[in-house]
């Protein structure tokens, strides 16, 4: 693969409008954003976990990786200030989370102890391949199942919005941060817990983004 056709994983929108309040902080309304209403009004949208790390993909060609990117970042395998995508990847691989992947590009996060602060509290790193493990085993197979207004929608994320990752580990309290929404020619979206007005605690850094008129 060259590296002219090497992509960056895109900016994921939130489906509802913003709003930014006096304090300098910004909420979502009931009002959705021109464009996403696929997310609410298509059969086919299939809801996954967001995970809170960073964004890593590899190159594969002839079975192998070849390349690894963090962001658009390309990243030596064997490195000494990021050792722990490589540690990641090899972690992934053991747990047979690369055996389905085709050559190409293939995109996932990165989470662990030196990521974001640890929210999952997992010894090590490890990579999570979007179009597989997280597609497969992080999806909330109750969308769809429910209304989705605005309300039940925030309801879902205050009071049930269930930890899949952290519940693979036997953790019923774990952290959850959102979710993406996956529609089929590929879009996606993405909803946060601390996008409602409800939230409590460390907004995303996003936020600073916003306040500072510079949101990618």
């Amino acid at each position: 693969m060259s590296k002219s056709i090497v992509k960056d994983f895109p900016k994921l929108e939130c489906p509802f409008k913003r709003k930014l309040m006096p304090d300098g902080d910004y909420i979502i309304t009931p009002e959705i954003e021109e464009g996403y209403d696929w997310v609410f009004k298509e059969e086919d949208v299939i809801c996954v976990e967001k995970l809170d790390g960073t964004n890593v993909s590899i190159i594969i060609e002839d079975g192998q990786i070849k390349t690894i990117f963090n962001r658009t970042e390309k990243i030596p395998f064997f490195n000494k200030g990021k050792s722990h995508i490589s540690e990641g990847l090899i972690e992934s691989f053991k747990r047979g989370y690369m055996d389905m992947l085709p050559d190409g590009q293939h995109f996932g996060e990165l989470i662990g102890e030196k990521i974001n602060g640890n929210p999952y509290k997992i010894k090590g790193h490890l990579w999570i391949p979007f179009e597989t493990y997280a597609k497969e085993h992080l999806r909330y197979k109750s969308w769809g199942k429910y209304p989705k207004d605005f309300q039940t929608i925030s309801n879902w994320f205050k009071d049930d919005l269930l930890p899949l990752f952290a519940l693979k580990k036997g953790d019923k309290q774990g952290f959850v941060e959102g979710v993406i929404f996956y529609r089929k020619n590929g879009e996606m979206a993405k909803l946060r817990r601390d996008m409602f007005d409800w939230f409590k605690g460390n907004k995303h850094k996003e936020a600073e983004k916003y306040n500072s008129g510079n949101l990618e």
